[in-house]
């Protein structure tokens, strides 16, 4: 079991085991070029034009890492492919060295992809988790590439579970991460306008887990960066709660309690810390590779001084300063282009009801038209797990190219997207391919 938990972590928290870079004479497949433009404030770059920029290519070609991405969809996925153009790799200047992609022992690591055939937007992404670069490839890039889309990520200055090392106090690696994507997406920017020769016509950001959460904080922090954005899975930061640290260290006080016995008052505690009734069966895997290391990993990066058992961990009561440092990368729900949430109602990692319904409370309670919110039933965190139970899951990734598309939409012609909804898991159809936003009549 300890291997098949740290394989298990590795893929889906960090995606820095299950596999490896393809190696180096791979690369000499593509061409060498030179893209019409640089990126400002890189301190290194490597640019390839490449025959096919989505993951059908670049697994071949070396231009992106598999293990990065391992997990987050379902493996019946279909995805575009084809698409030439101009690929982009490298780093900007930063003093830590978690990420060894591409060789570089060296943190702030980018990819911007320049498609050949551009229609004049630009897609930003942050990593989800703890990931790299190329986390979002398969689920991100390459949807946006196929509809003509240039294409931008960050590894957001920190990677891996140790990410909390980097910085000089409580909350400084996290607070990077919101630094980075505005970073990278004002770099993207210029590089797309000398590339084309015209700056972008529309902007968005787009991301799943932490990913998500980056997006919020853009539009309600850089709003003047984007046109719009889709969150998938956010994580929620608030000093006051909630946030992982108010549910987490009651799901690890009551799960071996029910594990062991199905204990009535441990499954009632698992509930009331926002667990879903009916996602009973996600949560043996959630125990062996998430709920203890998330709270550990995030405990240290925000309060380090603390060295009971995090089970024990009591946010409420600890100093000041904890609650300071998480204050610094907390979200207000005061957004400012239009944003469109979706939620699995299974999340067992970041529970619906204190995450994605308490950040949807936050926007309305400022009286923001400029949000829509899908609560995707049966859904879980990541789509890996619907290749296991295909009768109880339901993918979030069509959903989420569903929402895009309604982004555009909304974003370019005023076109409303269908109001915010519970979106049943329908009885038969294409689940990993297709999804209406519509909710049933």
């Amino acid at each position: 079991m300890p291997k098949v938990r740290s394989l298990l972590t590795a893929a889906l928290l960090t995606g820095t085991a299950l596999g490896a870079a393809v190696p180096a004479p791979a690369r000499a497949q593509a061409r060498d070029c030179a893209p019409r433009a640089t990126v400002p404030g890189a301190q290194k770059q490597v640019a390839a034009c490449l025959s096919d920029l989505t993951t059908a290519g670049t697994v071949a070609s070396g231009h992106t890492v598999p293990a990065d991405w391992a997990g987050l969809h379902s493996t019946a996925t279909k995805n575009p492919a084809h698409v030439p153009g101009v690929q982009i790799d490298g780093y900007f200047p930063d003093t830590s060295a978690f990420n060894t992609n591409n060789g570089w022992n060296h943190d702030a690591q980018f990819v911007i992809r320049l498609p050949e055939h551009w229609t004049g937007g630009l897609v930003v992404a942050g990593s989800p988790g703890n990931r790299r670069q190329y986390a979002n490839d398969f689920t991100i890039s390459d949807w946006a590439l196929a509809k003509g889309y240039a294409y931008a990520a960050t590894d957001k200055g920190n990677s891996g579970t140790g990410f909390y090392q980097d910085g000089k106090r409580p909350g400084d690696a996290m607070a990077e991460w919101n630094d980075r994507l505005t970073q990278l997406t004002r770099a993207a920017k210029k590089t797309v306008a000398r590339h084309y020769g015209r700056s972008p016509g529309r902007t968005y950001a787009a991301g799943i887990s932490n990913g998500g959460y980056l997006v919020r904080w853009q539009l309600e922090n850089h709003p003047e960066l984007y046109d719009g954005g889709i969150d998938a899975e956010g994580t929620l930061w608030r000093a006051d709660g909630p946030n992982l640290f108010t549910y987490l260290p009651s799901i690890l006080r009551a799960y071996p309690s029910y594990a062991a016995t199905g204990d009535p008052s441990a499954h009632k505690a698992l509930l009331d810390a926002g667990l879903a009734p009916g996602s009973e069966f996600l949560w043996p895997f959630h125990d062996q590779v998430y709920w203890n290391l998330t709270q550990t990993i995030y405990r240290k990066e925000f309060d380090p001084s603390y060295t009971g058992d995090e089970a024990d961990y009591d946010y409420a009561a600890r100093p000041r300063s904890v609650h300071e440092a998480v204050a610094r990368v907390a979200l207000t729900g005061r957004i400012r282009k239009p944003l469109i949430t979706l939620q699995g109602t299974y999340d067992s990692l970041l529970p619906i009801g204190t995450d994605g319904d308490v950040y949807a409370r936050m926007v309305r309670a400022r009286g923001s038209a400029l949000y829509r919110y899908y609560r995707v039933e049966a859904a879980n965190h990541v789509d890996g797990l619907y290749d296991t139970y295909p009768d109880r899951l339901r993918p979030l990734l069509p959903c989420m190219r569903s929402a895009f598309t309604a982004l555009e939409s909304w974003t370019t012609h005023h076109q409303s997207p269908p109001s915010s909804a519970t979106l049943p898991r329908p009885a038969t159809g294409d689940l990993v391919d297709t999804c209406s936003l519509e909710a049933a009549s």
